[in-house]
C-alpha cells in the first residue's frame, strides 16, 4: 500500500470523521478508496465530480501508474474545484478534468511528493488549516464516499468556511468603536478592479461611512465631479441589531471578508466577497444562529430614491444616476432555514457606464448565471483568482513578521483596485472611500504602475489605456494654451479634463486658491515615464511602437513647446509646483526640467524613422540646452532657481518625529520662504530616472533634502527608504519602509477613514523591490543587486519580467534567483547571466561606490 510521506503534511488534520467543512481532501487510493481492487468505483467517480463541482479541491496518491488508476477511477470532474492525482508512489503529479489526466509534473525525490500537494493547494487558494488528510488505514470506498457526501452536504446546507487566521495572512478587526469605525471600513474593502465595497458592519452602526463605489463612473454635483454611490449590498436587517459584539478578519490571500455578530446561540457568521474571477460580481453568505434574519431588499440606495424594478424570478434592479454617469445594479437574495439555523446567499452584480443610463438588463441577466453557479462555486473560483495573483506578487519577509502583514496588505490592495480589462481608472485612495472624489492623480503613474508592470501587466496596460482614451482631450487642452502636444490634468475624471477644485481649505481651516491644477505641470512627463515603465517591464513592443510611442511624443511636443530659452540659448520652464507642493510659481523647478529634458530625448528616439528628423534634432537640442540646477562642486540639484537662498531650515531638527505638517507648525508664510521641503522633490529623479541624473549623486542629494523633508504627504517616506536602501542605509531605510507600511494600518496623519492611500502602497512594494532587492530593467535584462537590512532573515520577492516568471531570495550574504522561462540579467558586478528554472545563487559583498538607484 502506497502511503503520503508526512513530511510536508504535519499541519494537515487527520481525522476520519469531520465534524466541520473543509475545503480539500487528500487520501491514499490503495488503501483508503479501494482496499478491493475488485470493487466498482462508479460511484465514487460520481461523488469526486460532485465534490469538484462543489469547489472542492481533491488529491490522491497512488502507488500505481495513472493509466491503471484513470482505468479504475475514470472521473472527469468540470470543476471550479479540481482532482490531482499522484501517481507512481507519488513521483508523477497530473491533474485531472473533463478532458482527462494532464501531466504537471515529474517528482524526483518520493518524500516531496507531500509538500507538492501541499503547494498544489496553496496555488488554489487553499489554506493548510482547511485541509481534510484522511487517515490511511480508513475503512475504504464506504468510509471515503460518507465523506464525500457529508462534505457536499455541508455546502448545501450553507455551512461557511472554517477561519482560524494566520497573522502572516490575516488582518483581524475585533469590536465596534464609533470614533475608529470610518478607518477600519478602509481598511477592510473588499475590491475586484471595477467595484469596491467598503467593510462595514452588515448591521448598520453609528458613525459609519459605507460605500459601494465603481471604477470610472462619476457624477457632477456643481463644479464638482466625484465617483458617483452605488447601491449597497452588504446591508442585513436582524432583530438583534444592537449587539457591539463583532469581529471582523480580512483574508488577504483568498479575497474574504469573515464578520462575527454576537455570541452563543444569537451568534451571527457571515462571509463577504467582491469576485475577482467575476469582476463586479458581489457574494454574501450570512448563517443566524439565532434565527432573527428578516427578509428584506438585496439593495440599499446610496442616497436619494433611485430607480428600481423586479423580475418574475424575485430579481431585484436599481439604477443610480448621476449625470453623466449611471450605475445598474441587481440582486438576488435566498433566505432559508437549514439545521437549527438561518440562513442568507445574497448575490449582487453591477454595471456602470460614464455616460448615459446603464442597462439594467446587462446586470439582470449576470445575476441569474452568477445565481446558478451558487455561493461554493463563485468561492472557489474567486480564492483561485486570488491565489493566482499571489503567485506572481507575494513578497516574503523573513524576521519581521508586522512588516510582513503590512506588506502584504498593500499588495492585497493594489491588486484589488486593478481592473485587467478596459481602462482603469485608479484615483489616489482607489476604490476604498471617497476621499479626493476619485480623481486620478500621478499617484496611479508613478506609484501604482510600476507594481503593476512587474505583477499584473494587464492591469498595467488598462492604467496606460486611461490616459490613452483621454489623449484627445489632453491635445485639445494643449491647443486652448497655445501650445502643441498634449498636455495631461493634474487631477482627471471621467472626461480628462482638469478638476482640480479652484479652492480648499489648508490645515488651519482657511479658504485658499488651489493652484497645482494650472501649475503642477510634471504631470505630463509623468504619463511618459509610465508609459515607459510599462514597456521596459513587460517588453510590449506592439504598445511601444503605437501608443506608447503617441504617449512619448505628443508629451515632448508640449514640453518642446513650453520651454522658454533665453538670450545664451538655455532652457527654463518658468512658473511651476514641482513634487513639493509648499512652493509655488517656482522657475526651473529640477525635477519638472529634468524630467521634461528625459521626455524629450526618449521620444526623440523612439520617433526614430517616423517623427521628422527636424523635429526630433529640435527635441535634442532643448534637451542639451535645459537648465537643471546641478552644481558639480556639491553634487546637489538645486530645487529650484532660488532654492539655495531661502532660510535654511532642517525641519528634522526643529520636528523630530516627522512626518509633520510644516505649513501648520511654521505658518504657510515662513513654510515657502525656507528651504523645508513637503516630499521628495529633487530626489524623485533618483528614484524615476536615475541614468538622467549625475552618477554618483545619490548620496549628496540624500544628505542634502532628507533632512529639509517634512514627509508631509504619504507619499514621501517609501521613496525615501528605497533611495537609502540603494545608498546603503538599511537601518535608516527600514525605519521609514516601516511608517509608510503602517500609514493606514496605524492611520498615521488621521486621513485613512476617506480612504486608503495607494501611492504609498506602491511606495512600499517599490522600496522592497527596487530599494532591498535591487530589481531594476536594464535593456532586455532585469539587474539585481540587492542589500537586507538588520534584523532580516531573507527577502523574497516575485516578479514578472519579459513574460517571465522571476523568483528572487535574498539572504544577508546571498541572493538566490530563478526565472521561467529563462531570462536574461545582470548580477550586482554589472555582468550578464541567464537564469531558468535551476536555482542560481550569487555571493553578496557589502555596499559599494558602485550602487547606483
Amino acid at each position: 500500500m502506497t502511503r503520503l510521506p508526512a513530511a510536508g503534511l504535519t499541519e494537515l488534520v487527520i481525522s476520519p470523521s469531520p465534524a466541520r467543512r473543509f475545503e480539500a481532501i487528500v487520501f491514499d487510493w490503495d488503501g483508503t478508496a479501494l482496499p478491493d481492487r475488485d470493487a466498482g468505483a462508479t460511484r465514487l467517480c460520481r461523488l469526486i465530480e460532485d465534490a469538484c463541482a462543489a469547489g472542492i479541491e481533491l488529491a490522491i496518491a497512488s502507488g500505481t501508474d495513472i493509466a491503471d488508476l484513470d482505468g479504475r477511477l475514470p472521473a472527469r470532474p468540470a470543476g471550479p474545484g479540481g482532482l490531482l492525482v499522484l501517481a507512481r508512489r507519488g513521483m508523477e503529479a497530473y491533474q485531472v478534468d473533463e478532458r482527462g489526466p494532464r501531466l504537471l509534473a515529474r517528482i524526483t525525490d518520493e518524500s516531496e511528493s507531500a509538500s507538492w500537494i501541499v503547494r498544489w493547494l496553496w496555488q488554489r487558494g487553499v489554506a493548510a488549516d482547511q485541509v481534510l488528510r484522511t487517515d490511511p488505514l480508513g475503512s475504504g470506498l464506504e468510509t471515503l464516499a460518507a465523506l464525500l457526501e457529508d462534505q457536499i452536504a455541508r455546502r448545501w446546507d450553507g455551512e461557511l468556511p472554517l477561519l482560524e487566521p494566520d497573522p502572516a495572512w490575516m488582518l483581524s478587526i475585533e469590536g465596534v468603536d464609533p470614533l475608529l469605525e470610518r478607518v477600519r471600513e478602509s481598511l477592510l474593502t473588499l475590491a475586484d478592479g471595477r467595484l469596491g465595497t467598503r467593510g462595514s458592519v452588515l448591521i448598520e452602526r453609528p458613525g459609519s461611512d459605507p460605500a459601494v463605489l465603481m471604477s470610472g463612473v462619476y457624477a457632477r454635483r456643481g463644479a464638482e465631479t466625484h465617483l458617483l454611490p452605488a447601491p449597497r449590498w452588504n446591508v442585513i436587517t436582524s432583530v438583534d441589531a444592537a449587539t457591539d459584539q463583532v469581529d471582523r478578519v480580512l483574508d488577504l490571500h483568498a479575497g474574504v471578508l469573515h464578520e462575527r455578530a454576537g455570541s452563543g446561540a444569537g451568534r451571527l457568521e457571515a462571509l463577504l466577497l467582491s469576485s475577482l474571477a467575476r469582476p463586479a460580481t458581489a457574494v454574501l453568505r450570512v448563517v443566524d444562529r439565532g434565527r432573527n434574519l428578516r427578509a428584506a431588499g438585496p439593495l440599499t440606495p446610496p442616497g436619494a430614491a433611485p430607480e428600481v424594478g423586479e423580475t418574475d424570478d424575485g430579481c431585484r434592479w436599481m439604477r443610480v444616476t448621476g449625470r453623466p454617469g449611471s450605475i445598474a445594479a441587481a440582486a438576488r437574495d435566498d433566505l432559508r432555514d437549514s439545521n437549527g439555523d438561518r440562513v442568507l446567499d445574497r448575490i449582487a452584480t453591477y454595471e456602470g457606464s460614464s455616460h448615459g443610463d446603464a442597462a439594467s438588463s446587462v446586470v439582470v441577466d449576470r445575476v441569474r448565471v452568477a445565481y446558478e453557479l451558487g455561493f461554493d462555486r463563485l468561492l472557489c473560483e474567486h480564492r483561485q483568482a486570488w491565489a493566482s495573483r499571489w503567485e506572481d506578487a507575494d513578497v516574503r519577509i523573513d524576521g519581521d513578521p508586522e512588516l510582513q502583514l503590512a506588506t502584504r496588505f498593500a499588495i492585497f490592495h493594489l491588486l484589488a483596485n486593478a481592473p485587467e480589462q478596459g481602462e482603469a481608472a485608479i484615483g489616489a485612495r482607489g476604490l476604498t472611500g471617497k476621499a479626493y472624489r476619485g480623481h486620478v492623480f500621478w499617484d496611479s503613474d508613478v506609484y501604482v504602475l510600476p507594481f503593476l508592470a512587474a505583477s499584473r501587466p494587464r492591469a498595467a496596460r488598462a492604467l496606460l489605456e486611461y490616459r490613452l482614451r483621454r489623449l484627445p482631450v489632453a491635445m485639445r487642452t494643449a491647443r486652448a494654451e497655445g501650445r502643441a502636444g498634449a498636455r495631461f490634468p493634474w487631477e482627471s475624471a471621467g472626461s480628462g479634463r482638469e478638476v482640480t477644485p479652484a479652492r480648499a481649505r489648508d490645515g488651519r481651516g482657511e479658504l485658499r486658491p488651489v493652484l497645482t491644477g494650472p501649475l503642477e505641470q510634471h504631470i505630463v512627463a509623468d504619463v511618459a515615464w509610465a508609459a515607459d515603465c510599462y514597456v521596459d517591464w513587460t517588453g510590449d513592443q506592439e504598445f511601444a511602437a503605437g501608443p506608447g510611442r503617441e504617449l512619448l511624443v505628443q508629451t515632448a511636443r508640449w514640453w518642446a513647446s513650453r520651454i522658454e530659452t533665453d538670450e545664451a540659448g538655455r532652457g527654463h520652464i518658468r512658473d511651476v509646483i514641482g513634487p513639493d507642493e509648499y512652493h509655488e510659481h517656482v522657475d526651473d523647478n529640477a525635477f519638472t526640467n529634468v524630467m521634461a529634458r528625459w521626455n524629450l530625448r526618449r521620444a526623440a528616439t523612439v520617433g526614430d524613422g517616423v517623427v521628422d528628423d527636424r523635429e526630433r534634432r529640435r527635441w535634442l537640442e532643448l534637451a542639451e540646452a535645459m537648465v537643471d540646477g546641478y552644481e558639480p562642486t556639491t553634487g546637489v540639484y538645486e530645487q529650484f532657481a532660488g532654492f539655495h537662498a531661502l532660510e535654511p531650515l532642517l525641519i528634522a531638527q526643529l520636528a523630530p518625529h516627522r512626518p509633520v505638517s510644516a505649513d501648520i507648525l511654521l505658518g504657510p508664510e515662513r513654510t515657502r520662504a525656507s528651504q523645508v521641503v513637503k516630499q521628495p522633490d529633487v530626489l524623485m529623479l533618483h528614484y524615476l530616472i536615475p541614468d538622467e541624473v549625475a552618477a554618483g549623486s545619490l548620496k549628496a542629494n540624500l544628505d542634502f533634502y532628507e533632512p529639509r523633508t517634512a514627509h508631509g504627504s504619504t507619499l514621501s517616506p517609501g521613496v525615501h527608504a528605497a533611495l537609502l536602501a540603494r545608498a546603503g542605509r538599511t537601518r535608516q531605510a527600514l525605519e521609514l519602509l516601516q511608517l509608510t507600511a503602517g500609514i493606514d494600518l496605524d492611520d498615521i496623519g488621521h486621513m485613512t477613514a476617506g480612504g486608503l492611500h495607494l501611492a504609498a502602497m506602491g511606495s512600499v512594494w517599490r522600496a522592497l523591490a527596487l530599494g532591498f532587492a535591487g530589481l531594476r530593467p536594464a535593456g532586455d535584462a532585469l539587474a539585481f543587486d540587492p542589500v537586507l537590512p538588520p534584523g532580516w532573515e531573507a527577502l523574497d520577492v516575485r516578479v514578472r519580467f519579459r513574460d517571465s516568471r522571476v523568483r528572487v531570495r535574498v539572504h544577508p550574504d546571498s541572493v538566490q534567483l530563478t526565472a521561467d522561462p529563462p531570462v536574461r540579467a545582470l548580477d550586482p558586478a554589472g555582468e550578464s547571466v541567464q537564469l531558468d528554472r535551476t536555482a542560481q545563487t550569487f555571493e553578496l559583498r557589502p555596499p559599494s561606490p558602485r550602487r547606483r538607484p
